[in-house]
């Protein structure tokens, strides 16, 4: 079993897209209720109805490169660190871990994506 249990990535694919935070905070707006930019939506297609006509496809992560771009600054390292690192995040998104669930699937994700990062 690999870095992500059971999903066999060699026949999953996803597709990533890259706004700006006025586009993400309307993507924001109309499916989580939140009207403010964000860094990294994720939208599954391996839930709800029809999910099974295409399993091998995760979904889409959106990352808008205004909020990288702050966070990269503010964190000290590049725009392509932030953004390896807002697409694991997503990626695990994708794939059922959620950090909003309690503080223990907080950590369990973060420990996740730091092992993802270091490979």
């Amino acid at each position: 079993m690999g870095l992500l249990g059971d999903l066999d990535e060699q026949d999953s694919e996803l597709s990533i897209i890259f706004v700006d935070d006025q586009e993400i905070k309307r993507l924001n707006k109309i499916y989580r209720g939140v009207e403010m930019p964000t860094d990294v939506l994720s939208f599954s297609q391996r839930e709800g109805d029809f999910s099974e006509i295409n399993p091998q496809i995760l979904g889409d992560i959106v990352i808008s490169i205004d909020t990288a771009l702050r966070q990269a600054q503010d964190r000290g390292h590049s725009l392509e660190e932030e953004i390896y690192i807002l697409t694991v995040h997503g990626f695990l998104h994708l794939i059922g871990y959620d950090h909003e669930i309690s503080p223990e699937y907080a950590r369990i994700m973060r420990e996740k994506e730091e092992e993802i990062l270091k490979c």
